[in-house]
């Protein structure tokens, strides 16, 4: 039996990083050959917030959206486990470790490559980044490790309500800074962009063919259609991101790789964190998964909006949150593919 029988991915999915390496490297060769494309999509822009690559996340995150039954969703409640794994790693434990982490590369380890007020300037970065959980590309990650998709919603809409009150405060904590303004227009229009509008269109949808052609015809017929879906959103969107982004990496080579690094080993360290916690308290694997790579992945639209709202689109702060969407998706691939080899290790009951 081949591994793609096995594991259940697609040839598409299974070489999806060298498919994103290539829109990596097709995005900055775009930026700099037709400077005009990035200015003509930087028109189509609100609250911070790319139109064209919202419309992209809403592709990315709507097929699994219509795999949410409410009755599912009721069952979150009987076994909230997979929620407190999620909550205190998200907001007990991940910012404070960003900021400590950060802080010892950059003020240690490469302070004979910085100075002080660059690195006081990308630890703020880092920490601005780090304190924001994921709300969009989540849904990706759960979708790649066959995530329970109603335990992820509800994880996922717990932590944004946490953001509107937590995120702020802690922010303000870590740097020392008052008058933190949160641009709330962006965070509200982030959430109801990646969360309210295709959990509905989903939810009605599901219930129209339900009714219309019965459960098999939807679940057998119907959603084997949006397979790639997911991920051809995933690259178009990774296509526009370093489109925009090309001249900060051709002009910043040398102090991307620099703030990659600890951004990085707080990724690989927040995923394992919440990985082995729901292992020890017995998750199932599409609980634990989503759970791990809530914590691992970040809020960029939010991360990026408060940086240059507090800081200026050109400042070290902005340029150290770029790194992260820079470094992420290549790491979460890595995430993903250690979370689809360790199915073994979670009991294999269902919250379904």
């Amino acid at each position: 039996m081949s591994e793609t029988k096995n594991t259940g991915i697609s040839f598409f999915e299974r070489y999806l990083t060298v498919w994103v390496l290539l829109c990596m490297v097709g995005g900055v060769f775009i930026s700099q050959v037709f400077p005009g494309v990035a200015e003509f999509l930087s028109q189509f822009e609100y609250a911070e917030i790319s139109i064209p690559i919202a419309i992209l996340i809403w592709v990315m995150i709507y097929p699994m959206m219509m795999k949410v039954d409410f009755q599912s969703v009721k069952h979150v409640s009987r076994d909230r486990k997979g929620l407190y794994v999620t909550w205190v790693v998200n907001w007990l434990i991940k910012p404070f470790t960003m900021y400590g982490i950060a802080y010892f590369f950059f003020y240690v380890v490469f302070s004979p490559f910085i100075s002080e007020s660059l690195a006081q300037d990308y630890v703020a970065g880092a920490v601005i980044l780090g304190a924001a959980p994921c709300t969009a590309m989540v849904f990706v990650w759960s979708h790649l490790t066959k995530g329970n998709p109603a335990y992820t919603v509800v994880q996922v809409a717990t932590n944004d309500l946490i953001v509107l009150f937590a995120y702020t405060p802690i922010v303000a904590f870590l740097l020392g800074v008052t008058g933190i303004t949160v641009p709330w227009d962006t965070l509200i229009l982030s959430i109801v962009l990646f969360v309210v509008v295709p959990l509905v269109a989903g939810l009605l949808t599901r219930m129209h063919l339900v009714n219309k052609k019965g459960t098999e015809y939807f679940e057998k017929q119907f959603l084997p259609k949006f397979d790639n879906t997911t991920t051809s959103g995933l690259l178009l969107t990774l296509l526009i991101i370093f489109i925009f982004q090309g001249n900060t990496i051709m002009d910043n080579t040398a102090h991307i790789a620099l703030i990659g690094v600890p951004l990085i080993i707080q990724t690989f360290f927040i995923f394992f964190i919440a990985y082995f916690a729901s292992k020890k308290m017995r998750l199932s694997h599409d609980v634990a998964a989503p759970a791990a790579m809530i914590g691992a992945s970040n809020f960029f639209e939010l991360s990026v909006a408060v940086a240059i709202a507090l800081f200026g689109v050109a400042s070290p702060v902005a340029l150290a949150v770029t790194v992260g969407i820079i470094v992420e998706v290549p790491v979460m691939l890595g995430l993903v593919k250690i979370a689809n080899e360790t199915k073994s290790w979670f009991p294999k009951k269902s919250m379904n």
